[in-house]
């Protein structure tokens, strides 16, 4: 669909502006600081939004309405001078074909967020020699999103930006800061990138895809089948979830996924879900309350 839209994109170059990746929505919340209405919030505020829309992360060429949409929400739990630490929930979405509807792709609470930070200091990314943890923490992240959405819209579509975000996690996890490294607990970056790009977890990609090209974009011509491809995609997340339970990448999923499945699933056309609610509860037994409304 990306390449599709990509070439019209081309037709019509001479109306058609060009922008990047990426739309974020980028917010700073330092209330449990009590020094919320310190400027200097504002100013990190301001220099990740512009870090995040206008640098290239990719060498495609993406127009603008194909920006991806994605929330940064960077919460400071403690701040002395230019030490920093809370977290950080990262939210991205994909939009369905023939329809205003964005599904939720990635929803993540990165809880291991610690850096340095000087007011009005450049931001600045590269990638064999990351001196600053806030800019390593960003671009892992940005590469993620990326990564999902183009899986979403291509086999196999996010493998060459996952590798880019495992080039961040080995030169990241020379340094001090947590979330970097194997040893950092089961729900750090290390660990969902290290899904990303094993033979473990292979599948996944392949579940992003048929669920969303095989049942979001076909949700407005064709529901019912496109509730069955939704089917298919849950058991293929089974299958890993056989392998490796109760996943951090899994768990991530249906915090992006479990309202919208159970939407999808509580209206409209019938077809069993018995296999499906089954799966869902193996694999994500703390929403069982949000599966029990599924018809």
């Amino acid at each position: 669909m990306r390449n599709f839209l990509l070439f019209i994109g081309l037709i019509i170059f001479a109306s058609t502006g060009f922008g990047q990746e990426l739309n974020a929505n980028v917010y700073v919340d330092a209330e449990q600081t009590g020094q919320q209405n310190n400027q200097i919030f504002k100013t990190l505020e301001q220099q990740l939004t512009e870090f995040l829309n206008t640098r290239s992360w990719t060498d495609e060429t993406y127009l603008n309405q194909e920006r991806i949409d994605c929330n940064f929400t960077l919460i400071i739990s403690s701040f002395d001078g230019t030490s920093f630490s809370g977290s950080l929930q990262v939210q991205s979405s994909r939009p369905a074909f023939n329809s205003s509807y964005n599904s939720p792709i990635y929803n993540y609470n990165d809880k291991q967020v610690a850096f340095e930070y000087k007011e009005f200091e450049p931001l600045v990314f590269n990638i064999n020699q990351i001196e600053s943890n806030l800019v390593a923490l960003i671009s892992y992240h940005a590469y993620t999103v990326i990564g999902l959405d183009a899986a979403s819209f291509q086999e196999n579509g996010g493998d060459t930006y996952f590798e880019i975000a495992k080039q961040i996690v080995n030169t990241a996890s020379s340094g001090s800061y947590a979330g970097w490294k194997s040893t950092d607990g089961t729900q750090s970056r290390y660990r969902f990138n290290d899904a990303m790009v094993s033979n473990v977890y292979k599948e996944f990609q392949t579940a992003i895809y048929t669920y969303h090209r095989s049942a979001i974009d076909i949700m407005e011509s064709d529901p019912k089948q496109a509730k069955q491809n939704i089917i298919q995609a849950i058991k293929t997340l089974k299958s890993i979830n056989d392998r490796r339970p109760n996943s951090f990448v899994l768990r991530t999923f249906f915090d992006a996924k479990v309202d919208e499945i159970k939407s999808i699933f509580s209206s409209g056309p019938q077809v069993n879900t018995t296999v499906l609610k089954e799966a869902l509860n193996r694999m994500a037994p703390t929403r069982r309350s949000a599966w029990g409304e599924i018809n």
